[in-house]
Protein backbone atom coordinates (compact mmCIF):
# COMPACT_ATOMS: atom_id res chain seq x y z
CA UNK A 1 0.00 0.00 0.00
CA UNK A 2 1.22 3.91 -0.61
CA UNK A 3 0.60 6.81 1.72
CA UNK A 4 2.69 7.46 4.23
CA UNK A 5 3.50 5.30 7.57
CA UNK A 6 0.71 6.36 10.21
CA UNK A 7 2.32 7.18 13.48
CA UNK A 8 1.42 4.93 16.60
CA UNK A 9 -2.35 5.71 18.03
CA UNK A 10 -2.28 6.28 21.66
CA UNK A 11 -2.14 2.97 23.80
CA UNK A 12 -5.33 1.28 25.15
CA UNK A 13 -2.69 -1.11 26.53
CA UNK A 14 0.22 -1.09 28.25
CA UNK A 15 3.24 -1.95 26.80
CA UNK A 16 4.58 -5.88 27.25
CA UNK A 17 7.52 -5.99 30.39
CA UNK A 18 11.38 -5.45 29.19
CA UNK A 19 13.62 -7.69 29.72
CA UNK A 20 13.77 -11.36 28.34
CA UNK A 21 10.56 -13.35 27.53
CA UNK A 22 12.11 -16.81 27.48
CA UNK A 23 10.17 -18.75 24.45
CA UNK A 24 9.46 -22.19 25.88
CA UNK A 25 10.35 -25.37 23.84
CA UNK A 26 8.22 -28.53 24.73
CA UNK A 27 9.44 -31.40 25.17
CA UNK A 28 8.25 -34.66 24.08
CA UNK A 29 8.77 -38.15 25.64
CA UNK A 30 8.61 -42.12 24.26
CA UNK A 31 7.63 -43.46 20.96
CA UNK A 32 4.33 -41.82 20.69
CA UNK A 33 5.95 -38.36 21.49
CA UNK A 34 3.54 -37.40 24.41
CA UNK A 35 4.56 -34.23 26.05
CA UNK A 36 6.76 -34.45 28.90
CA UNK A 37 5.12 -32.27 31.49
CA UNK A 38 8.40 -33.30 33.99
CA UNK A 39 10.95 -31.84 31.46
CA UNK A 40 8.85 -29.02 30.71
CA UNK A 41 8.30 -27.71 34.45
CA UNK A 42 12.23 -28.18 34.99
CA UNK A 43 12.58 -25.91 32.12
CA UNK A 44 10.23 -22.86 32.86
CA UNK A 45 11.43 -22.91 36.44
CA UNK A 46 14.77 -23.10 35.51
CA UNK A 47 13.66 -19.39 33.23
CA UNK A 48 12.32 -18.04 36.26
CA UNK A 49 15.53 -19.21 38.57
CA UNK A 50 17.38 -16.96 36.14
CA UNK A 51 15.57 -13.90 36.17
CA UNK A 52 13.62 -13.84 32.61
CA UNK A 53 10.34 -11.27 33.01
CA UNK A 54 7.83 -13.71 31.33
CA UNK A 55 7.25 -16.79 29.32
CA UNK A 56 6.68 -17.06 25.61
CA UNK A 57 4.48 -20.46 25.52
CA UNK A 58 3.19 -22.26 22.41
CA UNK A 59 5.42 -20.19 19.78
CA UNK A 60 7.31 -21.75 16.66
CA UNK A 61 9.94 -23.20 18.43
CA UNK A 62 7.26 -24.38 21.48
CA UNK A 63 5.94 -26.68 18.30
CA UNK A 64 2.77 -25.47 18.90
CA UNK A 65 1.52 -26.50 15.10
CA UNK A 66 2.31 -29.83 16.21
CA UNK A 67 0.02 -30.28 19.34
CA UNK A 68 -3.74 -30.64 19.39
CA UNK A 69 -6.38 -28.30 21.50
CA UNK A 70 -5.68 -30.47 24.88
CA UNK A 71 -2.06 -30.59 23.97
CA UNK A 72 -1.73 -27.01 24.05
CA UNK A 73 -4.00 -26.11 27.43
CA UNK A 74 -1.67 -28.92 29.08
CA UNK A 75 1.65 -27.46 28.00
CA UNK A 76 0.09 -23.79 28.94
CA UNK A 77 -0.78 -25.15 32.27
CA UNK A 78 2.03 -27.20 33.41
CA UNK A 79 4.01 -23.41 32.46
CA UNK A 80 1.41 -21.50 34.64
CA UNK A 81 1.35 -24.06 37.43
CA UNK A 82 5.19 -24.28 37.46
CA UNK A 83 6.13 -20.95 37.97
CA UNK A 84 4.70 -17.32 38.82
CA UNK A 85 6.25 -15.43 35.17
CA UNK A 86 3.11 -13.97 33.48
CA UNK A 87 2.85 -15.70 29.90
CA UNK A 88 2.46 -14.87 26.27
CA UNK A 89 0.27 -17.50 24.42
CA UNK A 90 1.07 -18.44 20.80
CA UNK A 91 -1.08 -18.29 18.63
CA UNK A 92 -0.90 -20.57 15.47
CA UNK A 93 -4.01 -19.88 13.05
CA UNK A 94 -3.31 -17.38 10.65
CA UNK A 95 -6.87 -17.10 10.31
CA UNK A 96 -9.31 -15.26 12.32
CA UNK A 97 -11.95 -17.56 13.56
CA UNK A 98 -9.45 -19.79 14.26
CA UNK A 99 -7.29 -17.68 16.29
CA UNK A 100 -9.90 -16.45 18.57
CA UNK A 101 -10.79 -19.85 19.64
CA UNK A 102 -7.02 -20.81 20.60
CA UNK A 103 -7.38 -17.26 22.04
CA UNK A 104 -10.40 -18.49 24.26
CA UNK A 105 -8.31 -21.40 25.43
CA UNK A 106 -5.57 -19.80 26.62
CA UNK A 107 -7.68 -17.33 28.61
CA UNK A 108 -9.76 -20.42 30.05
CA UNK A 109 -6.31 -21.74 31.18
CA UNK A 110 -4.26 -18.74 32.61
CA UNK A 111 -7.00 -16.70 33.09
CA UNK A 112 -5.13 -13.33 35.04
CA UNK A 113 -1.45 -14.99 33.43
CA UNK A 114 -2.39 -14.13 30.26
CA UNK A 115 -0.30 -11.15 29.83
CA UNK A 116 -0.50 -11.10 25.54
CA UNK A 117 -1.30 -13.48 22.48
CA UNK A 118 1.34 -13.37 20.39
CA UNK A 119 -0.30 -13.22 16.53
CA UNK A 120 1.76 -13.37 13.21
CA UNK A 121 1.55 -11.14 10.50
CA UNK A 122 -1.08 -13.50 8.40
CA UNK A 123 -1.27 -10.64 5.09
CA UNK A 124 1.42 -8.81 3.04
CA UNK A 125 -0.88 -5.65 2.92
CA UNK A 126 -1.72 -3.89 6.05
CA UNK A 127 -5.38 -2.92 5.64
CA UNK A 128 -6.06 -6.86 5.73
CA UNK A 129 -3.69 -7.41 8.87
CA UNK A 130 -5.57 -4.37 10.17
CA UNK A 131 -9.16 -5.94 10.04
CA UNK A 132 -7.83 -9.51 11.43
CA UNK A 133 -6.12 -8.00 14.57
CA UNK A 134 -9.45 -5.44 15.20
CA UNK A 135 -11.67 -8.50 14.80
CA UNK A 136 -9.50 -10.59 17.16
CA UNK A 137 -9.53 -7.82 19.65
CA UNK A 138 -12.88 -7.07 19.45
CA UNK A 139 -13.85 -10.87 20.20
CA UNK A 140 -11.37 -11.34 23.17
CA UNK A 141 -10.10 -8.03 24.68
CA UNK A 142 -6.58 -9.39 24.64
CA UNK A 143 -3.04 -7.64 24.26
CA UNK A 144 -1.26 -8.62 21.39
CA UNK A 145 2.42 -8.91 20.70
CA UNK A 146 2.74 -8.78 16.69
CA UNK A 147 5.02 -11.33 15.33
CA UNK A 148 6.67 -10.92 12.27
CA UNK A 149 8.70 -13.65 11.42
CA UNK A 150 8.13 -14.78 7.67
CA UNK A 151 10.33 -17.80 7.62
CA UNK A 152 7.34 -19.66 10.03
CA UNK A 153 3.92 -17.61 8.98
CA UNK A 154 5.11 -17.97 5.11
CA UNK A 155 4.05 -14.02 4.17
CA UNK A 156 6.38 -10.88 4.15
CA UNK A 157 5.01 -7.66 4.61
CA UNK A 158 7.45 -4.40 4.06
CA UNK A 159 8.30 -2.19 7.28
CA UNK A 160 6.38 0.57 5.79
CA UNK A 161 3.34 -1.76 5.62
CA UNK A 162 3.84 -3.17 9.77
CA UNK A 163 4.30 0.50 10.48
CA UNK A 164 1.16 1.27 9.04
CA UNK A 165 -0.56 -2.04 11.41
CA UNK A 166 1.19 -0.64 14.49
CA UNK A 167 -0.25 2.94 14.24
CA UNK A 168 -3.58 2.08 13.29
CA UNK A 169 -3.67 -0.77 16.38
CA UNK A 170 -3.43 0.94 19.79
CA UNK A 171 -3.97 -2.55 21.61
CA UNK A 172 -0.45 -4.10 20.41
CA UNK A 173 1.24 -4.26 23.57
CA UNK A 174 4.58 -5.44 21.56
CA UNK A 175 6.07 -6.06 18.16
CA UNK A 176 8.24 -9.05 17.66
CA UNK A 177 10.52 -8.37 14.79
CA UNK A 178 11.97 -11.40 13.11
CA UNK A 179 12.71 -10.26 9.46
CA UNK A 180 16.13 -9.49 9.15
CA UNK A 181 17.25 -7.15 9.44
CA UNK A 182 16.19 -7.19 12.48
CA UNK A 183 17.91 -4.38 13.91
CA UNK A 184 17.10 -1.66 11.17
CA UNK A 185 13.32 -2.71 11.44
CA UNK A 186 13.30 -2.35 15.18
CA UNK A 187 14.68 1.02 14.97
CA UNK A 188 11.94 2.50 13.08
CA UNK A 189 9.17 0.56 14.80
CA UNK A 190 10.58 2.17 18.06
CA UNK A 191 10.52 5.02 16.96
CA UNK A 192 6.36 5.00 16.12
CA UNK A 193 5.39 3.54 19.17
CA UNK A 194 5.07 3.00 23.00
CA UNK A 195 4.67 -0.49 22.29
CA UNK A 196 7.76 -2.53 23.78
CA UNK A 197 9.69 -3.98 20.84
CA UNK A 198 11.70 -7.34 20.87
CA UNK A 199 14.26 -9.53 18.54
CA UNK A 200 14.12 -13.35 18.61
CA UNK A 201 15.99 -15.41 16.30
CA UNK A 202 17.87 -17.03 18.85
CA UNK A 203 19.46 -13.84 19.99
CA UNK A 204 22.25 -14.03 16.54
CA UNK A 205 21.08 -9.61 16.52
CA UNK A 206 20.89 -9.17 20.38
CA UNK A 207 23.47 -6.55 20.70
CA UNK A 208 22.61 -4.74 18.18
CA UNK A 209 18.80 -4.87 18.80
CA UNK A 210 19.53 -3.73 22.07
CA UNK A 211 21.87 -0.31 20.30
CA UNK A 212 18.52 0.18 17.97
CA UNK A 213 16.25 0.03 20.51
CA UNK A 214 14.77 -3.25 22.00
CA UNK A 215 13.02 -4.12 25.12
CA UNK A 216 15.35 -6.94 25.83
CA UNK A 217 14.62 -10.27 23.96
CA UNK A 218 11.73 -12.67 23.10
CA UNK A 219 13.77 -16.13 22.49
CA UNK A 220 15.22 -18.97 23.22
CA UNK A 221 18.62 -20.03 23.86
CA UNK A 222 20.18 -23.27 25.56
CA UNK A 223 22.11 -20.93 27.99
CA UNK A 224 18.97 -18.17 29.19
CA UNK A 225 21.44 -17.10 31.66
CA UNK A 226 23.54 -15.00 29.12
CA UNK A 227 20.20 -13.68 27.52
CA UNK A 228 19.47 -12.58 31.22
CA UNK A 229 22.62 -10.96 32.14
CA UNK A 230 23.20 -8.87 28.95
CA UNK A 231 19.80 -7.93 28.83
CA UNK A 232 19.62 -6.49 32.32
CA UNK A 233 22.86 -5.18 31.96
CA UNK A 234 22.01 -3.25 28.43
CA UNK A 235 18.78 -2.14 30.01
CA UNK A 236 20.45 -0.51 33.39
CA UNK A 237 22.49 1.44 31.07
CA UNK A 238 25.96 -0.80 31.30
CA UNK A 239 26.37 -1.77 27.47
CA UNK A 240 29.67 -2.22 27.44
CA UNK A 241 29.06 -5.28 30.26
CA UNK A 242 26.22 -6.60 27.91
CA UNK A 243 28.68 -6.58 25.30
CA UNK A 244 31.26 -8.54 27.62
CA UNK A 245 28.97 -10.96 29.17
CA UNK A 246 27.13 -11.92 25.71
CA UNK A 247 30.11 -11.90 23.10
CA UNK A 248 31.84 -15.45 24.72
CA UNK A 249 28.53 -16.85 23.88
CA UNK A 250 27.88 -16.12 20.08
CA UNK A 251 29.71 -19.23 18.87
CA UNK A 252 26.71 -21.02 20.22
CA UNK A 253 24.01 -18.84 19.61
CA UNK A 254 25.14 -19.39 16.04
CA UNK A 255 25.67 -23.14 16.38
CA UNK A 256 22.44 -23.44 17.73
CA UNK A 257 20.44 -21.19 15.24
CA UNK A 258 21.26 -23.20 12.53
CA UNK A 259 18.64 -23.09 9.33
CA UNK A 260 16.35 -26.33 9.66
CA UNK A 261 18.03 -28.07 12.80
CA UNK A 262 18.04 -24.88 15.15
CA UNK A 263 15.06 -26.52 17.44
CA UNK A 264 16.99 -30.18 16.94
CA UNK A 265 20.12 -28.32 18.28
CA UNK A 266 18.42 -26.72 21.51
CA UNK A 267 16.74 -29.65 22.60
CA UNK A 268 19.55 -31.62 22.28
CA UNK A 269 20.99 -28.99 24.50
CA UNK A 270 18.58 -28.63 26.78
CA UNK A 271 19.11 -32.46 26.93
CA UNK A 272 22.55 -32.65 27.41
CA UNK A 273 21.73 -29.82 30.44
CA UNK A 274 19.67 -32.37 32.04
CA UNK A 275 16.01 -29.66 31.95
CA UNK A 276 14.69 -32.17 28.76
CA UNK A 277 14.72 -36.31 29.44
CA UNK A 278 14.76 -36.38 25.62
CA UNK A 279 15.61 -34.47 22.42
CA UNK A 280 12.94 -35.40 20.35
CA UNK A 281 11.08 -32.94 17.69
CA UNK A 282 7.56 -34.13 16.03
CA UNK A 283 7.60 -34.27 12.24
CA UNK A 284 7.50 -32.22 10.05
CA UNK A 285 10.64 -30.76 11.89
CA UNK A 286 14.11 -32.22 11.72
CA UNK A 287 16.51 -34.53 14.09
CA UNK A 288 19.30 -34.02 15.68
CA UNK A 289 22.12 -34.28 12.78
CA UNK A 290 24.55 -37.18 15.43
CA UNK A 291 27.42 -36.20 12.76
CA UNK A 292 27.13 -32.72 15.38
CA UNK A 293 27.79 -34.36 18.39
CA UNK A 294 31.21 -33.49 18.94
CA UNK A 295 30.22 -30.21 18.30
CA UNK A 296 27.25 -29.79 20.51
CA UNK A 297 29.59 -31.55 23.55
CA UNK A 298 32.56 -28.61 22.62
CA UNK A 299 30.07 -25.63 22.17
CA UNK A 300 28.28 -26.66 25.77
CA UNK A 301 31.35 -27.42 27.62
CA UNK A 302 32.91 -23.99 26.95
CA UNK A 303 29.41 -22.30 27.78
CA UNK A 304 29.19 -23.96 31.05
CA UNK A 305 32.67 -22.96 32.06
CA UNK A 306 31.72 -19.41 31.32
CA UNK A 307 28.82 -20.37 33.56
CA UNK A 308 30.83 -21.47 36.39
CA UNK A 309 33.41 -18.30 35.82
CA UNK A 310 30.59 -16.28 36.16
CA UNK A 311 30.49 -14.83 33.14
CA UNK A 312 26.80 -15.29 33.39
Amino acid sequence: MGGAVMTGAPADVEPLARGVWGVVATPFRGVHCAVDTESLGRLVRHYEAVGATGLTVLGVFGEASTLTASERALVLKTAADETSLPIVAGITSLATAPAIDEIETARAVLGERLAAVMIQVNSPRSDAVVRHLEDIHAATGTPVVLQDYPVASGVTISTDDLLRVIGACSFISAVKAEAPPTAAAIARISAITTASVFGGLGGQSLLDELAAGSAGAMTGFSIPEALVACVNAWLSGDEQGAREVFTPFLPLVNFEQQPKIALALRKDLFARRSFFTERTVRAPGAAFPEQLEPLAISHLEHAEALLAAGTA
